[in-house]
């Protein structure tokens, strides 16, 4: 759409010649795949014209494609100040932000979108991949349902529902959205979807088998090297599943369970600077989470950060007062701190934890199962 608007803007141009030869030159660059060329002739005529908001958006699409998101995300914002309510600039900034990484941003932009353009189905299927990549199923759910059914062609938001509602502990509604793709035949999505429904009912070696299979047909899949390395770790597999991790982040350096879970292995054999790393980029990714907290507040007590370890962990259990093992490893960094008081109120509340752990493992499936 942005190319259409710059060739009208050359001619536009035209008569007065003031950088129209670089736009035009510029659209060509794009057109025929020179996007370097691009860039540079982009560059230039926005010297002359920095208000020409479409030019902006296009050179905002060439650096994406280059990889050089932030630079995009910059050109995008630019553009969308000058044009404010131009939903196709706003999605191509959303879609900026999500290829960086930062999901947060990218839906606070997509749910933008979806209120502006509600049956733009390109704006739901990348919001609701934001919803999965954050692990928020339900609002996958509650967005793509009143927009698809389980016999849509559009196969993408049919196995983004059927993801959700697996990930979600809802396998019987999920399977109605499986069918749908095992009716394509022997396909990675559906080994992948059956693996991690499997996984989630902890039926481990036929998960795995599911998984395996979902990795050979397509080993670019997204989240296969993933849930097949929470299989092995499942399966006590440590090698073999930080093997997995590190293949899902050569393919999705942006993948949550890669970046927390191999960072969490690594912090295990002592390589803190490395795991610290992922963890970071995995908090990134899912802001506030409870798991990529506790991981990065167990690195500073490893180093010694004493204060920071504790700040964090008290941070997670205000939050997340049942977060048991953030309990322990407090009433430790109390002690460390020789604050017996408040470690022994810690080892107090865990003791609490385990006992209504305990209590909840011993009542029959059906009393457990009530609100």
């Amino acid at each position: 759409m942005w190319l259409c608007i710059g060739s009208c803007f050359v001619a536009a141009l035209a008569q007065t010649g003031s950088g129209s030869e670089d736009l035009r030159q510029a659209i060509e660059f794009h057109q025929s795949g020179n996007y370097a060329g691009a860039i540079e002739g982009y560059q230039k005529f926005l010297k002359i014209h920095p208000e020409a908001a479409g030019v902006r958006s296009n050179l905002g699409a060439a650096l994406a494609h280059e990889g050089r998101f932030e630079e995009a995300i910059r050109e995008y914002s630019l553009a969308l100040a000058v044009a404010p309510h131009n939903t196709q600039v706003r999605l191509n900034l959303a879609l900026s932000y999500y290829k960086s990484g930062d999901i947060a941003q990218s839906m606070a932009h997509l749910e933008k979108v979806h209120e502006a353009d509600p049956k733009n189905m390109q704006a739901a299927q990348l919001l609701g991949a934001c919803y999965l990549a954050a692990g928020q199923n339900p609002k996958v759910i509650a967005l793509l349902e009143p927009m698809v059914t389980v016999n849509s062609d559009d196969l993408g938001a049919v196995y983004l529902m059927g993801t959700a509602l697996v990930r979600d502990n809802q396998p019987g509604r999920g399977q109605l959205w499986l069918d749908r793709i095992l009716s394509k035949g022997e396909t990675a999505e559906a080994h992948l979807l059956i693996g991690t429904a499997k996984l989630m009912a902890n039926e481990i070696s036929a998960a795995r088998a599911d998984l395996e299979k979902a990795v050979a047909l397509n080993p670019k899949l997204p989240g296969s090297h993933s849930y097949l390395a929470l299989a092995l770790l499942r399966s006590a597999d440590t090698v073999a599943a930080a093997s997995e991790f590190r293949k899902e982040l050569e393919n999705d350096p942006n993948d949550f369970d890669a970046n927390l879970q191999l960072g969490g292995l690594l912090r295990q054999e002592d390589k803190l600077a490395e795991a610290r790393k992922l963890l970071e980029h995995a908090l990134f990714v899912r802001a506030g989470d409870y798991a990529a907290r506790y991981q990065i507040a167990s690195i500073d007590m490893a180093e010694g950060r004493i204060e920071q370890a504790r700040k964090g962990l008290e941070s997670i259990v205000k939050e997340s007062s049942e977060f048991t093992e953030a309990h322990v490893s407090l009433a430790t960094v109390y002690y460390r701190l020789k604050r017996k008081d408040d470690g022994d109120r810690e080892r107090d509340i865990v003791k609490k934890l385990n006992a209504a752990q305990q209590a909840r493992q011993k009542r029959p499936p059906e009393e457990s199962a009530k609100p």
